[in-house]
């Protein structure tokens, strides 16, 4: 019966774009990287809070994933939100390393230290400002901390400045253990890389994939952003075909949200420079047939893989999983977060260190916990974000596997959720068939706007603190 299922939904079209129904839905809405969403974090949720999540994680045992935030960047890129430093001093790095250890010290002692470290992840920031004695020294350091892995199913991964790479950076990168590598790209056009601040030739970043791949880096990720300055459908058209000669195992194509009031770097991006709404859509659609016709698969949300990927091989096996770092094969693995900002997570609760970088440090001085937020999950909030990690991972819910994993009968527990949904169905963004709520090719576009009606907290309408779905 599967196999036949499996049959009937490959013919499927892997997307229909629609502009009537995208003008529909395309209100705001999360992107699901947790679900409660990080809004509903509370100041109330303080470090003794972390310390119980902590300790029950460590009860129940198994694999854990390590994120790591190292905030130093040698050069502004305008579009930029993420937390940061910004400056050319590389002797900041070995003080902020030590503090990372000296947090990983607790933490290790809190979840437990003889848990195998499936996954781990260096985010930023830009990681590659580290010197190389400085990056030998933090692992060395959770080395001794945690049960970290060496085998082929580990998921060790780095994002990657490739103006931030020397003759050493990728060799000690593979020493080290990292076995997936994702480059910053953003587009290789010189008008929009010098109205973003970010001089990237073309050529650098294919010099840095290649002697990866030679090297034997996997699931090497690009990332992409459109709707930057001086863009235009045909401009990002030329970035794509540049960066299909590259060949990379994966892509990320990130919509530009320009947010000046909310991102300082932003104000010295010209709002008359930006490409028009009607434009961002163009590139988006014309961006996602040449990636489906140059035989990448859509993973979902902003995200493309080659075939034998392990994105699309976990998608098409059902155990697709989505956490703040994106789209995972981990889905076993509570996170432990280490560094300013960085976002933690157990089974029931979601945590997160201060976003100040003093204040971070006063208290890993002091030897305490860095934690200034987070919530606690209800059974409610696990079984939604179970419903919609599958609508948004797999882009299926099937009724006899919720019913098993929480013992919840589907169409009385979201019986309201079920009325709603009618308009959508009635729209074919969605399938049902009473045993699986099957996302058709229309809704994979929308799928935030689907899964925003299993959001309780976003019952009322979508909230003007995110962004738009597309």
């Amino acid at each position: 019966m599967s196999a036949s299922v499996a049959t009937a939904e490959s013919v499927l079209p892997a997307f229909i774009w629609d502009d009537a129904l995208i003008r529909r839905y395309d209100l705001s809405g999360p992107r699901y990287t947790s679900y409660p969403t990080a809004v509903e974090f509370t100041p109330e949720f303080r470090a003794q809070d972390m310390i119980r999540a902590a300790e029950r994680s460590r009860a129940a045992g198994g694999p854990i994933s390590l994120y790591t935030h190292l905030p130093f960047c040698a050069h502004l890129c305008y579009y930029c939100a993420c937390n940061k430093v910004i400056t050319k001093k590389r002797d900041k790095a070995m003080p902020y390393v030590e503090r990372l250890l000296k947090e990983a010290a607790m933490q290790s002692q809190l979840f437990g230290a003889d848990r195998p470290v499936q996954q781990l992840h260096w985010g930023g920031g830009t990681p590659t400002f580290l010197p190389k004695e400085v990056m030998e020294h933090l692992m060395a350091g959770y080395g001794e901390l945690f049960n970290l892995q060496s085998g082929d199913e580990r998921d060790y991964s780095v994002e990657i400045d490739p103006r931030e790479v020397d003759d050493d950076t990728l060799p000690t990168l593979w020493k080290l253990g990292f076995n997936r590598i994702s480059l910053g790209v953003q587009d290789v056009n010189p008008q929009v890389q010098k109205a973003v601040n970010r001089i990237q030739p073309r050529e650098m970043t294919e010099a840095v994939l290649n002697d990866a791949r030679r090297i034997g880096f996997r699931s090497i990720n690009l990332d992409l952003i459109y709707g930057l300055p001086y863009q235009t459908p045909e401009s990002f058209a030329e970035t794509l075909e540049s960066v299909l000669d590259m060949s990379p195992d994966r892509l990320s194509v990130f919509s530009y949200a320009h947010l000046p009031d909310r991102f300082y770097p932003q104000t010295r991006i010209q709002g008359d420079t930006l490409p028009s709404p009607q434009q961002k859509l163009t590139i988006l659609h014309n961006t996602i047939n040449r990636l489906l016709e140059a035989g990448y698969e859509y993973i979902g949300m902003d995200h493309f893989a080659k075939p034998d990927d392990s994105l699309a091989v976990a998608q098409r096996e059902g155990r697709l999983h989505r956490n703040f770092q994106g789209y995972t094969t981990h889905s076993d693995c509570d996170l432990v977060s280490l560094g300013v900002s960085a976002i933690g997570q157990t089974d029931d609760a979601y945590f997160q260190n201060n976003h100040d970088l003093p204040a971070w440090e006063q208290a890993i001085d002091a030897g305490e916990l860095a934690t200034i937020r987070g919530v606690g999950l209800t059974r409610d909030d696990q079984v939604r974000r179970w419903v919609i990690g599958q609508l948004i991972c797999q882009f299926r819910l099937d009724r006899e596997q919720l019913q098993a994993a929480w013992g919840v009968d589907f169409d009385a527990y979201f019986a309201d959720e079920l009325r709603r949904l009618r308009p959508m169905i009635q729209d074919e963004l969605v399938a049902d068939d009473g045993r699986v709520l099957q996302v058709q090719p229309a809704g994979r576009l929308l799928i935030r706007a689907i899964c925003q009606i299993f959001d309780l907290y976003r019952k009322e309408g979508a909230s003007q603190r995110f962004s738009r779905i597309i």
